[in-house]
C-alpha cells in the first residue's frame, strides 16, 4: 500500500512519508538518560505528537515509559483533587504495562471506587511506590499539557513532581519527566485563583532547556522526497524541491507536509499537472502553494483565533508586517514572547521576523482584508485588474506606472510621516486584487528594514522582485540599485524593479530603465 502525507494526527513511518527523526530521538534521550525534567513547547502542528510518539518507542527496550495526553481529561476532571487523582490514575492503567499488583490495585480504586479521600499526596505515595517497584526506570510524558496550565490542582501537581525530584537521591522517583504543549508552563501567567489573580507557574522552575531543534531542515526534506520518489518515480529534482519547501515554510512541519500532501493528492489529474512528473515542479509547487493559502485550516483557525484571545498582538505584527519597523528580539518581553509561542514570529540574528513566508502572507492577506472596502487604491487596482495581465503574465512596469498616477493623484498632496507610514502598505492594497486568485506575494525578511523591504511576487510560474524604500538621495540610490542587481542574482532573474517614495517637492514622479552590469532596473518614483 502507497503511504501518504500525514498532517491529520501524528505521523507513523509505517504508513506516511516523514523525515528522519532518529537524530532528534538521539538528542532527546541523552536528556532523559541524564535524568532531566523538560518542557517541549512548540506551536501547534509542530510535530511534538509525532516526536513524543516515536519517542516512546524508541525508549521502551531501555526504560518503562507512561505517555499520556492530557486531551484525554476533561476540564471537570480539575476541579478537585479527587477528579484529578480518578483521571491521572485511568491514563496510567491504559499506557503502562507490567503494573505490579498492589499499585495496580491502588490506581484502580482511585480511578473507579474513590471515596473522597483520594488527594495528590496519596497519589503520589502509589507513584513511588510503582517507580521502587518498576523492573525499569521510569520516563513520564505528558502531551497537550497546557490544556490543564490555568487550574491549581495541576499546579500542586506539578509542585509535587518538582519536590519528589529535587530528593530524586533519597527516594525513587521517575528517571525523567517531559511535558509537551503550546505554552510553556514554567512562565506563562494563567488565572488560577477565583479572585482573578495572576500567578506564574513557578512549581516548574527545574525544568531543563530544551533546545532540540523540531524545524525541518533541507537535508531532513530532501531525505522524505527520496522515500517519496522511491515509491513513485516522479523525476523531479529533489534538491530544487526541498529547497523550495524550505524557503517557503522555514521549516514548519505541517506546512511542509501540507504542501507534499497537496501536490500529491490535490494537484495531479489537473490539465496542466496529467501527472506526477508535472506536479513536482516549480510550477506543481506553486499550485499547491496558492491553495494552501486560500483554504481555512486547522492551524490559520487556531492562529486568527490567538489574535482574538492577545489583542495586542495584532499591533506587534502589523508593525513587523506594514512599517518597515526594525523590532529587537527580547526574550523576556511578554508580548514578543508570546508571539512566538504562538509560532506568529522567530529570532533572526536578534531581530524580531515573520515565522516564514506562507504565515507572512496569509497575514498580510488578513490585515488587508480590513482595509479593502474603504481603500480607494484597492479599488483603483481592481476596476483595471485585466490591464496588467496579458497572455497569463503580470505586467509588473504597468503596475508601478499606474500605481504611481493614482497614489499621487489621490495622497500627493499629505504629509512626509503619513506617506511614508502607508506607501508600502498601500502597494500592496493596490497589487492584492490584480494577483488575488492566481498569484501571491511576501516580504523578504533577510532585507526587510524601515527604509527599504523587497517585496517578491509569484505569478503564473514566474517571479518578481520590488525593492520598496523611502529616497534618501541619488547616493543611496545608487546602493539600492547595485543591491537589488545582486539579489536578483540569487533568484536568477535578469530583471527587477524599484518603487521609491520620494518627499521632495521637486521630485520627478515617473518610470525609467536603468542597468546595472548584465540587470535592467524598472525604477518608479512616487
Amino acid at each position: 500500500m502507497k503511504k501518504s502525507f500525514n498532517t491529520e494526527g501524528y505521523c507513523d513511518p509505517a504508513f506516511n512519508y516523514m523525515v528522519d527523526l532518529s537524530e532528534r530521538l538521539k538528542n532527546i534521550r541523552a536528556m532523559v538518560d541524564d535524568g532531566k525534567y523538560f518542557t517541549i513547547n512548540r506551536a501547534r502542528q509542530y510535530g511534538k505528537t509525532t516526536t513524543l510518539t516515536a519517542l516512546a518507542e524508541f525508549l521502551k527496550a531501555d526504560y518503562m515509559v507512561i505517555s499520556l495526553d492530557f486531551q484525554g481529561i476533561s476540564y471537570a476532571d480539575f476541579e478537585s483533587e479527587q477528579s484529578f487523582v480518578a483521571a491521572f490514575s485511568r491514563q496510567i492503567l491504559v499506557a503502562a504495562e507490567d503494573i505490579p499488583a498492589d499499585v495496580q490495585e491502588e490506581l484502580t480504586q482511585f480511578a473507579m471506587e474513590p471515596n473522597g479521600k483520594e488527594t495528590l499526596s496519596v497519589l503520589f505515595f502509589s507513584l513511588l511506590k510503582l517507580c521502587r517497584k518498576a523492573e525499569k526506570e521510569i520516563v513520564l510524558i505528558i502531551d497537550e499539557v497546557d490544556s490543564a496550565t490555568n487550574n491549581q490542582v495541576f499546579v500542586d501537581f506539578l509542585a509535587q513532581l518538582r519536590n519528589y525530584y529535587l530528593k530524586r537521591r533519597q527516594i525513587p522517583t521517575f528517571k525523567s519527566v517531559i511535558l509537551a504543549g503550546v505554552y510553556d508552563v514554567r512562565n506563562v501567567k494563567r488565572k488560577i485563583r477565583a479572585d482573578e489573580d495572576q500567578k506564574t507557574n513557578s512549581p516548574w522552575n527545574i525544568a531543563a532547556d530544551f533546545t532540540v531543534d523540531m524545524s525541518f531542515s533541507v537535508p531532513d526534506i530532501a531525505g522524505m522526497l527520496r522515500d517519496y520518489e522511491s515509491d513513485c518515480h516522479t523525476g523531479m529534482d529533489i534538491d530544487m524541491m526541498a529547497q523550495l519547501l524550505y524557503d517557503y515554510t522555514s521549516g514548519y512541519p505541517y506546512l511542509i507536509s501540507r504542501l507534499c500532501k497537496l501536490m500529491d493528492e490535490r494537484i495531479v489529474g489537473r490539465s496542466e499537472f496529467p501527472d506526477l512528473s508535472h506536479v513536482w515542479t516549480k510550477a506543481g509547487f506553486l499550485e499547491a502553494l496558492k491553495i494552501l493559502l486560500e483554504e481555512p485550516n486547522s492551524l490559520y483557525q487556531s492562529m486568527k483565533g490567538k489574535l482574538g484571545d492577545y489583542p495586542y498582538l495584532r499591533k506587534v505584527l502589523y508593525d513587523l508586517l506594514f512599517t518597515g519597523k526594525t523590532v529587537p528580539y527580547t526574550a523576556m518581553s511578554d508580548y514578543m514572547e508570546t508571539a512566538a509561542m504562538f509560532g506568529f514570529i522567530k529570532n533572526m540574528n536578534g531581530t524580531a521576523v515573520i515565522s516564514n513566508r506562507i504565515f507572512e502572507t496569509v497575514l498580510y492577506n488578513w490585515f488587508m482584508a480590513e482595509e479593502y472596502a474603504d481603500n480607494r487604491l484597492y479599488e483603483t487596482g481592481l476596476q483595471g485588474k485585466n490591464q496588467f495581465i496579458s497572455g497569463g503574465h503580470l505586467n509588473v512596469r504597468l503596475i508601478l506606472e499606474k500605481f504611481s498616477e493614482s497614489f499621487d493623484y489621490l495622497y500627493g498632496d499629505q504629509n512626509e510621516a503619513f506617506l511614508e507610514d502607508i506607501g508600502r502598505r498601500y502597494f500592496m492594497l493596490f497589487l492584492k486584487p490584480i494577483i488575488n486568485g492566481v498569484g501571491n506575494c511576501y516580504v523578504e525578511a533577510e532585507t526587510r528594514n524601515h527604509e527599504r523591504t523587497d517585496l517578491i511576487i509569484d505569478y503564473g510560474g514566474d517571479q518578481f522582485v520590488i525593492e520598496m524604500k523611502v529616497w534618501r538621495g541619488n547616493a543611496y540610490n545608487e546602493r539600492g540599485e547595485q543591491q537589488l542587481a545582486e539579489y536578483l542574482d540569487y533568484y536568477h532573474l535578469k530583471k527587477g524593479y524599484m518603487l521609491s517614495f520620494n518627499f521632495n517637492k521637486k521630485k520627478e514622479i515617473g518610470i525609467k530603465e536603468v542597468l546595472v552590469g548584465d540587470k535592467i532596473l524598472i525604477e518608479a518614483v512616487v
